[in-house]
């Protein structure tokens, strides 16, 4: 399966005092990227929430940060699920710029029951379409 891509522009907010983005900002990019990759398979975090009563959460998350990105940057942000478990998905994301490599990560997100933060089942949905 061809990992999902997600384009996001650098803005000023983004960046530091040299125009860089600072590093914290990547976990948003990577973040902006799930959401629209549960979207793809017809799963809205919202609804979800309200409907079913469940969230998900990161419950891990290692970064590799290998080049800087830049005020006006155009990222690809890249999605790519690596297991799937009853409660969970392990993602490997990244960030590039003309296809050249500036952050990785590999984040792990669990399903939570809404009422009481305990684990609960990966929707039928998403376990299907992965």
């Amino acid at each position: 399966m061809k990992p999902f891509s997600w384009p996001v522009r650098v803005y000023y907010e983004d960046t530091d005092t040299g125009g860089i983005v600072y590093y914290a900002n990547y976990l948003k990019f990577f973040e902006r990227a799930r959401t629209e990759w549960l979207r793809n398979f017809g799963l809205n975090q919202d609804k979800l929430a309200q409907e079913e009563g469940l969230i998900f959460v990161v419950h891990r998350a290692t970064l590799d940060f290998l080049r800087p990105a830049r005020l006006d940057d155009m990222l690809e942000v890249t999605v790519e699920p690596l297991k799937i478990a009853r409660v969970y998905v392990e993602l490997a994301q990244e960030a590039r710029r003309n296809g050249e490599l500036l952050a990785r990560a590999e984040v792990r997100v669990a399903c939570l029951r809404q009422r009481d933060l305990k684990p609960a089942a990966i929707p039928q949905l998403l376990g299907d379409a992965l």
